[in-house]
């Protein structure tokens, strides 16, 4: 496809917007791909490839910064990513065979109401010591893979809602969101270049703003103190799965 400037400059915007989103509370792919369809007119077969290499450069930052501050739980990250991989290049391949509507209705419940739980639920601010099972995170990388990588998400949109239900650290839950991103986005975009489309300039540019959002997002995210950042996300987490659900209830109506 080509972009003129004023094209150019609403995909940046958009980029930053969603990779600060990305990297401050590990929500924001789920904006990135809608607005480049109904705001760019973009095609969704075009959005979801150029979207899941951008989250490649992106997720190295945000997971550089949230390392440095020691925000990562390696032996959690390491079997979510082994999970994830194979699932994410499963998904490639069915976003162009399979209409992920359903799964993006599934997918907007589970995260309104993880956001409605984790608002209801009184947390202590520490829970570091909760720790879930090597299968249940095998599990949850698994269904995050696939999930992310046919509704065009990259990782954190659905592996915040399930690590926030199961009572993770909120910022250790945003942590595993960044890390997450790298081998979904590398394995979904080695699909889509075998089943797909990759549009290298629209590529380009989200990779470019997305990464800038990204970094200072995950910046902020260790500025915020941790019952605040819990809150917000929760907040997000309800508006984001209402957003989902009215996006696809349109969709079907059309």
């Amino acid at each position: 496809m080509s972009f003129g400037a004023a094209e150019i400059v609403l995909i940046t915007m958009l980029g930053c917007v969603s990779g600060l989103m990305i990297g401050c509370i590990g929500i924001g792919g789920v904006i990135l791909v809608p607005a480049l369809v109904f705001l760019g007119g973009i095609p969704i077969q075009v959005g979801i490839p150029a979207a899941m290499f951008a989250y490649i450069l992106s997720g190295l930052v945000a997971t550089a910064v949230f390392a440095r501050h020691k925000s990562i739980e390696w032996s959690m990250g390491g079997l979510l990513c082994a999970a994830a991989t194979p699932t994410a290049f499963a998904g490639a391949w069915a976003v162009s065979v399979v209409n992920p509507r359903w799964l993006e209705v599934g997918l907007g419940l589970l995260t309104f109401l993880s956001g409605i739980n984790a608002l209801r639920t009184p947390h202590a601010e520490d829970l570091s010591n909760h720790r879930v099972s090597g299968g249940a995170m095998a599990a949850i990388g698994a269904f995050t893979g696939f999930a992310s990588s046919v509704t065009g998400t990259g990782g954190p949109l659905v592996l915040v809602p399930i690590l926030v239900a199961a009572s993770v650290p909120v910022l250790t839950a945003v942590g595993l969101s960044q890390i997450i991103q790298v081998p979904i986005a590398i394995a979904a975009t080695a699909g889509n270049i075998l089943y797909g489309k990759l549009d290298l300039v629209l590529s380009g540019v989200l990779a470019v703003s997305l990464t800038v959002g990204s970094w200072y997002g995950a910046k902020l995210a260790h500025s915020v103190p941790r019952g605040t950042l819990r809150r917000i996300v929760s907040v997000v987490l309800v508006i984001v799965g209402l957003f989902i659900l009215v996006n696809v209830l349109w969709r079907l109506t059309q």
